[in-house]
Parts: C-alpha cells; sequence; structure tokens
C-alpha cells in the first residue's frame, strides 16, 4: 500500500519531537527560567519574543492533519477554574491535550469547597495527585500568587499559570492579543519591537478589566502608544499613575500631568527608573473616545462587566453605545488600515456594532481565540520544558 508523502511527514515530526521534546519548538525551552506567569509586570522583551517566536512553531504545528506533539507526555496540568470561563478554559484544556498532557479539570459546584474545604488545601490535593502544573482563575485577585507562594513554600517544582485573577491580571489573554497584532505584521518572526511607534487604543470598562492591565504591561513594553477611552466612572485617574506606581513600587506624581484644555492624562515612564531594560512607556487616559481612535493602528474594546459593578456607573446600555461604541463610521478617525480586537465575551451593539464585529476587513476576533491555543501551548511548553 503507498504511503502517503504527508502522513509520512508528519509521522516524522511527530518522532523527532519525542526524541528531542524540549529544543524543537520555537527557542529552546532550557534559557526559560520563569517558574510561574502570574503577571506581566515584570516581562523582560526577550521573554515576550520567545513567547511570540515559540508560539509560531506550535501555530505550524496545529495546521498539520495530525494536531498532537508528545513534548508535556507524562505530565499532569490541572485547570483550577473557580470562575465561569468558556474561551480560556477550553483554550488551555486543548493546548494541554495537544501537548499530550494528562489533564485534571476542576469544577468548583462539585468540589469539597461546598464542604469547608480552603482554596490552599484542594491546590494540596491535587498536588498530590501529581499535578506539574496548575492552571487557576478566580474572581479575587492574588489567589494564583498565593497558591504559587504555596507551592514554592512546600519546596515542590509545580508551575503556576494565572488565568485570570479578580481586578487584576490575565497574562495569557494578553500575550495572545500580542501574537495576534504581531502575526499579522510579520507571520514568521512575531517580535515584540514591531509594535514600537504604533497607536492602540483600549476602549470600555478599563476599571474592572484584568485583560487591560495586562494589555497596558505588554503594549506600552514594546515602545507603542496605548490610549485608555472610557467614561470617568469605569476610566479613574488613577491608571495615569499605574505603570509608574508598579515600577517604582512608589506614586510618582511628576508621571501623570492634566493637560489644559484637554481630557487626557498622559504618563511617560523614564527609561533610567525601570528595572529592566524596556522602552519608556507611554500611556494617555481620554474620557472622549474621539482622540484616542484619531490615527489608532488598533483597536481594542472591552466588554462591560456588569457582574464585577458594585455601583450604578451607567446611566444605559444605549447612552455608553452612543458615547464609546466601535462603530463603521468612528473607524474613519483612525487609519485606514485599522484592526479590531475584542477579548471576549462579546455584547453585540453595546460595546462594538455587530456587523463589524463579523466583518473579516476589521475584526481580528476570531484570530484572536485561534491564536489563543498556540499561545497557551507556548506557554505550558517553556513552564514545563523549565522543570
Amino acid at each position: 500500500m503507498p504511503v502517503d508523502q504527508n502522513s509520512a511527514t508528519e509521522a516524522e515530526q511527530f518522532m523527532y519531537a519525542e526524541s528531542d521534546p524540549f529544543s524543537t519548538f520555537g527557542m529552546a525551552s532550557s534559557t526559560w527560567t520563569r517558574r510561574h506567569i502570574l503577571s506581566l509586570a515584570d516581562f523582560m522583551p526577550s521573554e515576550y519574543d520567545m513567547v511570540l517566536q515559540t508560539a509560531v512553531s506550535f501555530q505550524e504545528v496545529l495546521s498539520r492533519r495530525t494536531k498532537k506533539v508528545p513534548t508535556l507526555q507524562g505530565q499532569v496540568v490541572t485547570n483550577l477554574f473557580f470562575e465561569s470561563s468558556t474561551r480560556t478554559r477550553s483554550s488551555f484544556e486543548l493546548a494541554a491535550k495537544r501537548l499530550s498532557a494528562d489533564i485534571l479539570n476542576f469544577a468548583p459546584g462539585t468540589s469539597s469547597l461546598t464542604k469547608g474545604e480552603t482554596i490552599l488545601d484542594t491546590a494540596k490535593t491535587y498536588l498530590a495527585m501529581g499535578t506539574d502544573m496548575m492552571v487557576i482563575r478566580h474572581k479575587e485577585a492574588g489567589v494564583p500568587h498565593a497558591i504559587a507562594a504555596e507551592m514554592d513554600r512546600l519546596g515542590v517544582n509545580v508551575g503556576v499559570l494565572n488565568a485570570g485573577d479578580g481586578l487584576h491580571e490575565h497574562p495569557s489573554q494578553a500575550l495572545l492579543d500580542l501574537f495576534t497584532i504581531c502575526t499579522l505584521l510579520d507571520s514568521e518572526h512575531p517580535r515584540l519591537s514591531l509594535l514600537e511607534g504604533k497607536k492602540i487604543a483600549i476602549v470600555g470598562d478599563i476599571l474592572h478589566s484584568r485583560v487591560a492591565r495586562s494589555n497596558i504591561w505588554s503594549l506600552t513594553a514594546s515602545g507603542a502608544e496605548v490610549h485608555l477611552a472610557g467614561p470617568p466612572t469605569l476610566l479613574p485617574k488613577l491608571f495615569a499613575d499605574f505603570v509608574g506606581e508598579q515600577e517604582l513600587g512608589i506614586r510618582d506624581q511628576g508621571l501623570g500631568v492634566r493637560n489644559q484644555g484637554a481630557d487626557f492624562i498622559q504618563h511617560s515612564s523614564p527609561t533610567p527608573h525601570t528595572p529592566h531594560p524596556t522602552l519608556p512607556r507611554k500611556l494617555f487616559l481620554h474620557w472622549h473616545i474621539e482622540p484616542a481612535l484619531q490615527d489608532a493602528d488598533y483597536v481594542m474594546t472591552l466588554r462591560l462587566q456588569k457582574e464585577r459593578m458594585t455601583s450604578h456607573l451607567l446611566p444605559s446600555l444605549r447612552e455608553y453605545h452612543q458615547r464609546f461604541g466601535i462603530t463603521r463610521d468612528r473607524l474613519q478617525l483612525c487609519q485606514p488600515e485599522v484592526k479590531v480586537l475584542h477579548p471576549g465575551p462579546v455584547n453585540r451593539g453595546v460595546e462594538i456594532s455587530s456587523d463589524l464585529m463579523d466583518d473579516p476587513q476589521f475584526s481580528l476576533i476570531s484570530q484572536q481565540v485561534t491564536s489563543g491555543v498556540a499561545v497557551r501551548m507556548a506557554l505550558l511548553y517553556l513552564m514545563g520544558g523549565s522543570r
């Protein structure tokens, strides 16, 4: 019986990966030293580039007929999702399966948490089952950090990956957003420096968005101008000092300057004070959408997180869409080749018009979902290879 050439090639690639499981994709994972991925605040440019290059390699794997490699064979990945999720949980589960890892999925509603067990005890239960990596999502900020600290205290070589914690961060979402944009600019060699000088607008519920906080770190590290836009109730002035406070560890009053006659606060963190070699971070705040969109190269719109709002912060969804919704007419303010992103889930007709969301000329939303699997494969691979 004749052998199909494509199948033979895929079989050879699979066998080759099995014989040398941690050096065939992207950069050698031996250069990756991070055990946990909890925040992007201290990510180095080289780490961003390593994730992007590794994700490109896995994107190629996902384009084959056989979309599976044995790089994490024998390792156990546990998804500890204490909060509801569709995209992130499914993406991490599929990524782990594509890497041939064994997967344990946690369901809080049917767990011993309902009987009084603590979160740390739940994590240690999965540790006793042989877990190698934990992917954690929780509605409260700091839970992944607490579990990572407990794993370190116990002296076990278990990696913890933050899949979204409260109003803190969502690192893997920001990395897949970065990958989506960078591969659009250079599909074979995506890198952080491609975004230097680009203008990126993030519009919507900034206050409650962990995605926005992570994207602020990744996008400003590239040298891009990041413009935040939203109503004052969802975009407080404290964001003007967000980057500066985190980098310096103190509040530097010189970083946020209110400009007379303008509706924005500009923040630019000087390079000499940063703890690692990045370009000066450029962050701008707008309480009107027009200046944020003016000549923007990319627009990221965010969902109104009504489940996190403890007070009445908006007059109505209709008024919000009129003032801050992304529509075709508003995109005329941007660059002609502007692209629109959204981390999902999307409220059609609120933060973005339904027709624009489905228009492949502008929308990168479906590409973001696809990119998520390759990027999360890269993160699990890098963490697994550093064990």
